[in-house]
């Protein structure tokens, strides 16, 4: 059963009747067009129907005038293994949280794992089973193929170099939220974080007060000192540092700043706020940081846009952006935008039913969680109507 999923191709899927299609570029968040030809799992042409080779399509989707967005990319989950959370013991949360349009989680630490190791080989054997694990349950089609991007060490006292060369041989590219371990000074993180860097690992610093047993402060003095890619929950998780403190953070680092649900939310519109005035959009990317003491959320993601374009009064088809493309280029990764070559992971979207707001934008707008209607991860759709979201007012069907 799990190896005909595995070699399950798309193949020619014709996408049309958009009536939005946003593309996950802040710089140009909605595309004129209202067709997506897919070709095995990578978009091949994007445009007006009547100049698109629709030609010989295997499923052909009318999307009834509904929107078009690239799938949502969580920045900041704590998976474990499989489809289960011990933190919450919970079962399907991943796939749940495909009902709410994410399409990619992103580890920052498998620190729930119960008896988790602290020795160095541990935490080595660890990363390197989570990101083989996880990757051979999205070829399984396990967790309604979201991709779950795992196995992000949590760093400890005395590794070396060597260390984060063996990981990143064994294709480890993450490290978990720095702070969880034993390692919390800026000086002893720099080291890591550059060692990391060189070996092309991706790091992220826990910001803020503790999170759960184990974990500690991390102020701004400690998260500039230590210059990680990401700086985890700008605004808590759940405990926030000082506005002060996160506009210092703006002001005087050129990193990702990370804003999260499970975390201070007038932080999270300040912070946002603030980053529009200093002119850098760029660097904000969105994510839960669940499975977590306050749960799962599987519209964590959708809540969070809703949040930022109502509160923060941040152009919705911006934020939708956030939670996409500068996630994609922050990250390095292809999928996250709606361009030619690059993976076709959609969520279609439409107003709630019965929503105050005129369209789609307008309802994200007045601060409404939108509807999904369908999901697709490499050109195969994974679910119809969303169990989890309010009914959306149209949805796509299948032409064929």
């Amino acid at each position: 059963m799990a190896g005909a999923v595995i070699l399950e191709k798309s193949g020619k899927v014709v996408i049309r009747n958009v009536g939005l299609m946003l593309s996950g570029d802040i710089e140009a968040p909605i595309l004129d067009a209202d067709t997506v030809v897919v070709d095995d799992g990578l978009i091949v042409a994007i445009g007006r129907e009547k100049d698109c080779d629709t030609d010989g399509a295997q499923r052909v989707i009318d999307c009834r005038g509904t929107a078009l967005c690239p799938g949502l990319i969580d920045s900041h989950v704590h998976p474990v293994f499989g489809d289960w959370t011990p933190r919450q013991n919970q079962l399907g949360w991943i796939e749940s949280c495909m009902h709410g349009g994410v399409t990619t989680m992103i580890s920052a630490g498998e620190v729930h794992l119960p008896g988790r190791p602290k020795d160095i080989v541990g935490v080595k054997a660890l990363a390197i089973t989570a990101q083989r694990a996880f990757d051979g349950m999205r070829a399984a089609g396990v967790g309604g193929g979201v991709k779950v991007l795992a196995g992000a060490p949590v760093i400890e006292k005395g590794m070396t170099e060597q260390d984060f060369a063996d990981m990143a041989q064994a294709g480890v590219t993450l490290l978990g939220e720095i702070g969880l371990g034993s390692v919390k000074a800026g000086d002893e993180a720099a080291t890591m974080v550059a060692w990391a860097r060189k070996h092309g690992i991706q790091s992220t610093i826990h910001t803020g007060g503790p999170s759960i047993p184990g974990s500690g402060l991390i102020d701004e003095h400690v998260v500039l000192e230590a210059d990680a890619d990401v700086i985890g929950h700008v605004n808590g998780g759940h405990t926030s540092l000082s506005y002060r403190s996160v506009c210092t953070l703006c002001e005087k680092s050129s990193r990702a700043l990370e804003i999260v649900h499970n975390g201070n939310e007038r932080i999270a519109i300040l912070t946002a706020r603030h980053a529009i005035e200093l002119k850098c959009p760029h660097r904000i990317i969105l994510g839960t940081d669940a499975p977590a003491g306050s749960g799962v959320q599987p519209l964590g993601m959708l809540r969070m846009i809703a949040l930022l374009a109502s509160m923060a009064e941040i152009p919705a088809e911006i934020v939708f952006g956030f939670a996409t493309g500068n996630i994609a280029r922050m990250r390095n990764l292809r999928q996250g935008l709606i361009e030619v070559g690059r993976p076709a992971d959609f969520v279609f979207l439409d107003k709630a039913q019965h929503s105050a707001g005129k369209d789609l934008l307008d309802s994200v707008r007045l601060g409404d969680i939108p509807g999904v209607g369908m999901v697709m991860i490499d050109g195969l759709v994974r679910c119809q109507r969303s169990r989890n979201t309010p009914p959306a007012t149209e949805v796509p069907v299948f032409v064929s």
